[in-house]
């Protein structure tokens, strides 16, 4: 018969994959923290000498468990004020090529277009290498449907995969140069930063001052920055630290009105297609805590 503390081993052994794949499941930390949580009740109540194959187990809970979740989560996201970014995840300081997987923020927005199920078969099988046997069996679908959902899915989230990881002393220097510009007003050095398509998208949940809508195009944004910097004071712009965000580069910083904001950068040969600019204090109270910020900075 199998310990207690046996039993703690053996989930502890797999939570960091549980709260990978929970989180990619919902794109919120604190959502797939509880669902792992739940997860943990579940192993706790069930007879774990009879299971045969943990982590299959524990995947095939945590999954479900996720798509709970998701329905009530997608209803919450129709009512959402301005554009939704998934809850900023703050990766270790490694090298893209070290990362554990490739889903960037892009592409955790490529799969909000998913359906649940399509959503869970990628990811199991592309992302977390699971057989479409127990892929099919954890969806309540036989092992052909559950391949089909991961190739519609794959067909979708094609475009949005990086085509080739950015170095990351490459990725600080771009994002450092880009808080600087906006931060100073440099419309020249802005433009040297950014691709002609480039797109910003800011995430306030109607807490705090956002746009609300998606903004495209490289003399759009400048027209932004530049008004921006015509209404508050650079000294208020204050920036924090360097790091990688859901496999981007990015930074985090203190904004006018001390507001803390994460910003995640898609950049491809070497110019910005992309800023996702995340505010609302809902999704960086773990943030704040990693950075020893005081609540009243969030």
């Amino acid at each position: 018969m199998q310990r207690p503390d046996e039993a703690v081993t053996v989930f502890e052994a797999h939570r960091p994959r549980l709260v990978r794949l929970a989180y990619r499941m919902l794109g919120s930390v604190a959502e797939a923290e509880d669902v792992v949580q739940n997860a943990w009740l579940r192993w706790q109540g069930a007879d774990v000498d009879g299971v045969r194959e943990p982590a299959a187990w524990l995947t095939r809970t945590v999954t479900r468990l996720s798509l709970d979740v998701l329905k009530s989560a997608r209803a919450r996201r129709e009512t959402y004020v301005g554009a939704w970014l998934p809850e900023p995840l703050v990766e270790p300081e490694v090298d893209a090529a070290e990362a554990q997987d490739d889903l960037t923020l892009t592409l955790m927005l490529a799969l909000e277009r998913l359906s649940p199920l399509e959503r869970a078969a990628f990811l199991l099988h592309d992302v977390f290498g699971v057989g479409f046997d127990e892929v099919g069996s954890t969806l309540g679908r036989d092992p052909a449907a559950a391949r089909q959902l991961a190739a519609r899915a794959r067909r979708h989230v094609q475009e949005a995969r990086p085509r080739y990881p950015v170095d990351r002393s490459e990725g600080e220097k771009i994002a450092r140069a880009f808080f600087e510009a906006t931060r100073s007003g440099d419309v020249a050095a802005l433009r040297s930063l950014l691709a002609e398509g480039v797109t910003l998208q800011s995430d306030g949940g109607g807490k705090v001052l956002a746009f609300l809508n998606p903004i495209t195009g490289v003399e759009k944004v400048l027209r932004l920055y530049a008004g921006l910097r015509r209404k508050s004071d650079p000294e208020g712009m204050v920036y924090l630290r360097a790091m990688r965000i859901d496999g981007l580069p990015g930074y985090a910083s203190i904004d006018r009105g001390q507001v803390l904001q994460t910003t995640a950068l898609d950049i491809q040969d070497g110019r910005i297609v992309g800023v996702y600019i995340t505010r609302n204090p809902d999704k960086l109270a773990h943030v704040a805590r990693e950075l020893g910020l005081p609540a009243a900075v969030h």
